[in-house]
């Protein structure tokens, strides 16, 4: 009888564990778990809970994107959801081999597409209406393309930045250059465009007296993002991922994280690229600053994406930004890509 009773106990306990979505089993049915309880993304593409995970890959070489993509993802043992592509001026996007790699039913995908819109010309010609043309072109084919999609323009807009009158590119161009495009694409009814803007988040441009004149109102900005990356070398932006998120100018002034999510409070925040690095043709372990990963995030409820920028070879100024410079780097990454909170499904 007893021995009856205390099975009856048992099982009437998991059944109520299972109805009250308490995660059981390996960690790997853990993941599941918590992906089957409602982790996705809204109309914004802004998850309800966890995080997007993103990657680009190889870097600005000549090898394919989608097929560098997809031998990062197996390197790091997950798909990444969001697939960072780069275009400029007059390139048609998104391209055939982007679209398809966001038809692959078995690895959902979310295009990130950067584009320098001002290519060949510069932002106050953008702003005063001169590429409408090229703003049409693109409204054409993302109407056609008719999934949701990021959108940065002119990623890393500080290190453009011509701080005279009359070049064309100062930070007030910048923004009126977004806002332009943003309200035009409005125009044309594109509603399947979610844009983001990108930052550096340098302590050198945050202390430029122009820097707070780049941000382009939040009535067209969906996102903010940023682009850092730390090193592992000890000197220049040495440490951990909280690092790349909290540089500051110098006299006491916020970090980039604080700063966005204070002056432009309730955007979703997106890490648009990061990366750890050490010098093409060292060796170095990377774990250090992939094992502080996850931590921060939990502490940092704003940040709802981070997008990996990989690349081995000297197109980055002689830096190795890849996951798998040491079996060491590459085991934490893989760790990092496993958690859980990554386990985000595309509404």
């Amino acid at each position: 009888m007893k021995s009856t009773l205390r099975k009856t106990v048992l099982t009437i306990t998991a059944l109520a564990a299972g109805f009250a979505g308490v995660v059981t089993g390996t960690p790997a049915q853990a993941a599941t778990q918590a992906a089957d309880a409602g982790c996705r993304t809204g109309a914004k593409l802004v998850p309800t809970c966890g995080v997007l995970w993103g990657g680009a890959a190889g870097g600005f070489t000549s090898a394919p994107r989608d097929q560098a993509l997809k031998t990062w993802e197996s390197a790091s043992g997950r798909t990444a959801t969001i697939f960072h592509q780069y275009h400029k001026g007059n390139e048609p996007f998104p391209t055939r081999a982007e679209i398809a790699m966001t038809q692959d039913t078995a690895h959902p995908r979310v295009l990130l597409e950067n584009w320098k819109i001002a290519y060949g010309t510069t932002w106050a010609a953008v702003a005063a209406g001169q590429q409408d043309r090229r703003i049409d072109a693109f409204a054409a084919r993302a109407k056609a393309y008719g999934k949701k999609f990021f959108l940065v323009l002119n990623h890393e807009p500080e290190n453009d930045v011509i701080p005279r009158a009359g070049s064309g590119m100062q930070a007030k161009d910048f923004a009126a250059m977004y806002r332009h495009t943003i309200l035009r694409l409005r125009a044309q009814g594109v509603s399947n465009v979610i844009n983001v803007v990108a930052y550096m988040g340098n302590e050198k441009w945050m202390a430029q007296s122009w820097w707070k004149d780049l941000y382009p109102g939040d009535d067209v900005v969906d996102w903010m993002g940023l682009d850092s990356y730390v090193s592992v070398e000890k000197g220049y932006h040495y440490g951990t991922f909280a690092s790349l998120l909290d540089r500051k100018a110098k006299g006491g002034a916020q970090g980039w994280y604080d700063w966005a999510t204070t002056k432009h409070a309730g955007k979703p925040v997106m890490i648009a690229e990061w990366g750890a690095y050490h010098r093409v043709g060292r060796v170095a372990d990377k774990s250090f600053v992939y094992n502080s990963v996850v931590d921060q995030l939990k502490r940092r409820p704003a940040i709802k994406a981070i997008v990996h920028f990989d690349t081995k070879h000297d197109d980055q100024g002689d830096r190795d930004i890849s996951i798998n410079s040491s079996s060491a780097s590459l085991a934490a990454f893989r760790r990092l890509a496993a958690n859980p909170i990554f386990n985000v499904k595309l509404g």
